[in-house]
């Protein structure tokens, strides 16, 4: 136990992913007070630098879902600080939250993705009739940075392009569309560079969308899996080799899509999974024994042996 050391909780924020931090950031803050940690509940704002200061914040556990938490932003801030904190660091963080960046180094490293095309809305009117011959119906349509399914659509005729592509464009100037690849959504679990395992998403909606993710009971959880041993395995060794390619830390979640011929695509890594009683990463971790304050403690660990 880190029990010398005052441990601030980062969490709340400005994304759209606000509410889902609060909920995360508050179930750390109760456990690692249970467990006898020196620790306080910081609600990120402008004033972070002074909070962190006069809360003599010497680690930061950090809970920020989405924006300038998980974007690299708040790293750069705590490493200028001199303040160890949980998770990537700065250009890992930037590279995740990023679908185009990321992606682009994916297929470098040989990480298969589904085809995809960036679109800026300034060239939007010139790109979208061209799509069609591109990418083949139907499309997926994000922001380029943001999480939890926020701004993602599903768009299977013509006349839902202009409103999928509206909302997708409404949380930032850059859109991605991917092909949409019909299988089984998994997601696997890595602490460090050990793979905890995965856990197979059922969602009752159409996808793993942002009310399928926090509404209890919308979404089956399938644990382990259920995928034939070589798939899993294959799923394991691609999510591995995605987190080291982006040069992650702690704990990631790396999300794929698995296709019926059992072909994995990998969606997008996750540097900072959320950890409410809905969320996958603290369930994947319970298949290895590692229950919740376990879970904490462990993500502790490796910010010292990360940051050393």
């Amino acid at each position: 136990m880190i029990t010398d050391k005052r441990i601030g909780v980062l969490a709340g924020g400005t994304s759209a992913e606000r509410e889902i931090s609060l909920k995360s950031g508050n179930a750390i803050y109760k456990t690692l007070l249970n467990l006898g940690y020196d620790a306080v509940f910081i609600d990120v704002s402008d004033n972070i630098c002074e909070d962190l200061k006069k809360g003599n914040i010497e680690i930061a556990f950090l809970a920020l879902h989405g924006g300038h938490g998980e974007n690299g932003a708040i790293q750069g801030l705590l490493d200028v600080m001199g303040i160890p904190y949980t998770g990537s660091g700065v250009l890992s963080s930037a590279l995740a939250m990023d679908k185009e960046a990321s992606k682009k180094i994916f297929l470098h490293h040989g990480i298969p993705v589904t085809p995809f095309v960036v679109i800026e809305r300034d060239n939007l009117k010139s790109q979208i009739p061209n799509l069609k011959s591109q990418i083949e119906m139907p499309w997926v349509v994000k922001p380029v940075a943001e999480g939890s399914s926020i701004g993602v659509n599903i768009v299977k005729a013509e006349e839902d392009i202009d409103d999928a592509v509206q909302s997708a464009f409404s949380y930032g100037r850059k859109i991605i569309i991917e092909k949409y690849i019909s299988g089984k959504e998994i997601q696997i679990g890595i602490l460090g560079q050990t793979v905890l395992g995965g856990v197979e998403v059922r969602p009752s909606k159409e996808f793993y969308s942002y009310e399928a993710k926090y509404t209890p009971g919308l979404t089956q959880y399938i644990l382990p899996p259920e995928i034939d041993d070589y798939a899993y395995e294959t799923l394991k060794d691609v999510a591995l080799k995605a987190h080291n390619a982006l040069g992650c830390k702690g704990a990631t979640r790396v999300d794929f899509i698995l296709d019926e011929s059992n072909e994995p695509y990998i969606l997008e890594i996750n540097t900072i999974p959320g950890m409410t009683e809905t969320s996958l990463l603290p369930k994947i971790a319970k298949l290895t024994g590692l229950e919740f304050p376990d879970l904490i403690e462990e993500i502790l660990k490796q910010t010292l042996l990360d940051k050393d």
